[in-house]
């Protein structure tokens, strides 16, 4: 038994519930509304349009076009956190992109090949969802964790000279921030971890379950995303932050002044 279908025209009545933020932010005069019916009419489209290109990718099930998809989303995900943490993309791009696909790739793999032993690990049905819940979960985490990496360094520059003065690398004068980066990024997911099930019904679960399968394959599959998603997120920031120091600091190790907008 798959999930009730939903008609068109029940979908537009869903949309009737945006009177009542829309009531909200006129009342207060906040001046949200413009945004919030873009925001609502952006992600329309662009469900709309992915969920007609996921139709012709699971039909085909090309390992090459599912690899394609998926590094068009790292790359989408590359920007949208860059963009996000003000940082600048000329010296950010190739590290948040390159610490997001060798996080992937470790965790995909083990999860997909290990661990539910796909015959074929980029079939369209487990890889491409997967995936993008992995990536979707670890975005806002590496914008918390870069800007408080980055920002920290910047309003804290004479801690961290100092300890440079003081004969440390910059490594050894780095670990601080990075330390505060790691604990206040992974704090969130730890929260999040310890309430699942009893204060949030999680996504993917829920959808399984609205797909048919029972809730005990469902909590089968929500907890090895959870544990993916933990260790994905931690590997992508730690390779984040260690692969754009490399770019972030100058020869003498001063934090260049382009790294923030």
């Amino acid at each position: 038994m798959g999930a009730q279908d939903i008609s068109w025209i029940n979908l537009i009545s869903g949309y009737l519930l945006l009177i009542i933020p829309i009531l909200i932010f006129t009342y207060y005069k906040t001046g949200l509304i413009k945004d919030t019916l873009w925001a609502v009419g952006r992600m329309t489209i662009q469900l709309l349009m992915v969920g007609t290109y996921l139709e012709f990718i699971f039909t085909l099930n090309s390992w090459v076009i599912n690899l394609v998809w998926v590094l068009i989303m790292i790359a989408v995900t590359a920007f949208t956190v860059i963009d996000r943490a003000q940082l600048s993309r000329k010296l950010f791009l190739l590290p948040v992109f390159a610490s997001v696909l060798i996080s992937l790739s470790v965790v995909d793999l083990y999860l997909l090949g290990i661990v539910l032993k796909l015959d074929f690990i980029f079939d369209a049905r487990y890889f491409i969802p997967i995936t993008g819940m992995l990536i979707g979960n670890t975005l806002a985490d590496m914008v918390v964790s870069l800007n408080n990496f980055y920002k920290g360094i910047s309003k804290q520059q004479t801690t961290y000279r100092f300890a440079l003065a003081n004969g440390a690398s910059r490594t050894e004068a780095l670990a601080l921030f990075m330390r505060e980066a790691i604990r206040v990024t992974m704090n969130r997911s730890i929260a999040t971890i310890a309430v699942m099930g009893l204060v949030s019904l999680p996504g993917m679960m829920t959808g399984q379950i609205l797909g048919g399968s029972s809730p005990s394959v469902a909590i089968k599959y929500q907890i090895l995303i959870m544990l993916t998603i933990f260790v994905s997120s931690l590997i992508t920031n730690v390779l984040t932050l260690l692969f754009s120091c490399r770019k972030a600091f100058d020869s003498m190790g001063n934090l260049r002044k382009e790294v923030i907008r």
